[in-house]
């Protein structure tokens, strides 16, 4: 009994370490969007960040993020090709949309950027 409960246990801890991984993370966004759109959008972080609310943002990146990419595409069109970008959609997006969410302007939060 006790190995089965053992084994159990060892099951679900590397479930959970697994798992983790395929979670997005808003300092990955933070660092994604330091990285290729501070420069585009001549704004920080925190100003993206609070330009909506939680709500907002998340309506945004529904559906694939298609009501974001075309707002943003045309507020910023330098970044208008990284935002329509498969390497954006595949890669990027699910952070950059953590880090919005974390930071938005009814969060309370305030990012290091």
């Amino acid at each position: 009994m006790k190995k089965l409960m053992a084994m159990l246990v060892m099951a679900f801890m590397m479930v959970g370490m697994v798992s983790t991984s395929a979670f997005a993370d808003a300092a990955k966004g933070q660092k994604y969007y330091l990285k290729f759109l501070k420069k585009t959008t001549g704004i920080t972080g925190a100003k993206f960040a609070t330009q909506h609310t939680q709500a907002e943002w998340k309506a945004l990146f529904a559906d694939g993020g298609a009501k974001f990419i075309e707002e943003y595409s045309a507020k910023y069109p330098g970044a208008a090709e990284f935002f329509k970008g498969d390497k954006f959609k595949e890669k990027y997006m699910e952070h950059i949309r953590d880090f919005a969410i974390e930071y938005a302007s009814d969060s309370g939060n305030v990012p290091s950027c």
